[in-house]
């Protein structure tokens, strides 16, 4: 686990100069990534990038969809006395509906995965804001234990600190 911290700066300066000071503190952070206009983007971070949320989200969910899918399909075929696979046979008609089931499971969790959003995803859209706005970002992650260097981070006079949970 580690702690993630982004400084909002609007001079490339004064981001350059706290990240050079960073970068010279015993212990050093785990990573300092500067994100901007002539720098990453936030596409680059994985975190801090919105689609790969949602896809993780998305194959979190099918890990329970698919079976839970998978059994509806399978009780919903033997309780209702419906014979729309008859030719399946005995065995094979409530295999079809599991089936069924199944592959609705799996598009249910796209559908989820897409309509949820989490209290990151409200700070990230902050995040994204500023960096329209012109800003700079730098992301620190530090190591679990580690403490964030407020006063370093306050001499570079930041618009904005905003604290990721932990990961």
């Amino acid at each position: 686990m580690s702690l993630s911290v982004v400084v909002v700066l609007d001079d490339r300066d004064r981001l350059q100069a706290l990240r050079d000071r960073l970068l010279a503190l015993q212990p050093a952070p785990t990573r300092v990534l500067a994100i901007g206009s002539g720098e990453a983007t936030m596409s680059d971070v994985e975190r801090l990038d919105p689609a790969t949320a949602r896809r993780r989200r998305q194959q979190s969910m099918v890990r329970w969809l698919l079976p839970f899918g998978f059994l509806a399909g399978l009780t919903f075929t033997q309780i209702t006395d419906l014979h729309t696979f008859s030719f399946a046979g005995a065995y094979g008609e409530p295999l079809i509906g599991g089936l069924l089931g199944m592959g609705s499971g799996w598009m249910g969790s796209f559908a989820a995965a897409a309509s949820v959003s989490s209290e990151e995803d409200d700070r990230i859209r902050i995040l994204r804001n500023r960096l329209d706005e012109g800003c700079w970002l730098l992301l620190l992650e530090l190591p679990a234990g580690g403490e964030i260097p407020w006063t370093t981070i306050q001499l570079a006079q930041p618009k904005a600190v905003v604290r990721l949970d932990d990961i």
